[in-house]
């Protein structure tokens, strides 16, 4: 799929106006902080009632995808609607000399539209790519999925066009004559860890995990 080189100007919905300073509206800095945490949190409305629902995203050129069950409730509602989507990590916490600077070093990603379902072709390509996009090569590994499997499950394509960004970095932000205050300030960094894998008991015998899995991160 193609990587736009921009984004159409920020709409209404958009456009940062509070800490517009660490606003990106560039696709390279959106992609990159979608491919950094595969979880996002799907907003919409069902029967009058807001919900948001975590799940797993993963993106493929312009478009990210997530996957539901076709009975879900949330399948009845986001095909007739604009949906926000969010993706967000936690980078460090910046701690400053006044509670009204604290803030949190951070990357984080909201899209606005309407998702479309997916043809039957393209929903197996895309559960194949979720997959391959964690472990590469597991999809073809694995046991063959069943028509039953995939009839029972939907999967929803987003345009990544209404789209943006904000970054924060560095160290606090304290007001020039709060810098004189005797007390400590900085950063203490946050990473996201990925431990050794632990094998199920059920394992059969002389099983080893892929060597691909030392691919796998997040963040």
């Amino acid at each position: 799929m193609t990587e736009p080189a921009s984004f159409p100007p920020p709409s209404d919905r958009t456009r940062v106006r509070r800490y517009h300073q660490i606003a990106s509206y560039d696709p390279q800095t959106v992609h990159a902080i979608l491919d950094a945490m595969p979880l996002c949190h799907v907003g919409y409305v069902h029967n009058g009632t807001p919900i948001v629902t975590p799940t797993l995203q993963w993106r493929d050129g312009d478009r990210i995808f997530w996957h539901a069950s076709s009975a879900s409730r949330m399948i009845d509602s986001v095909l007739e609607q604009d949906v926000c989507v969010t993706v967000s990590l936690y980078d460090g916490l910046v701690m400053a000399r006044s509670a009204f600077s604290y803030n949190i070093n951070h990357r984080s990603v909201m899209i606005f539209g309407r998702p479309e379902k997916l043809s039957e072709t393209e929903k197996a390509e895309q559960l194949r790519n979720m997959v391959n996009k964690t472990i590469p090569g597991q999809w073809e590994r694995l046991r063959p999925v069943t028509a039953q499997e995939l009839k029972a499950t939907t999967v929803l394509g987003l345009s990544i066009t209404e789209a943006s960004a904000k970054v924060r970095t560095g160290p606090p932000q304290d007001d020039e004559a709060d810098r004189a205050f005797p007390v400590w300030a900085g950063v203490i960094p946050v990473r996201m860890q990925v431990l050794p894998p632990e094998p199920d008991p059920h394992n059969l015998p002389g099983l080893e995990p892929p060597a691909e899995i030392a691919s796998f991160h997040i963040g």
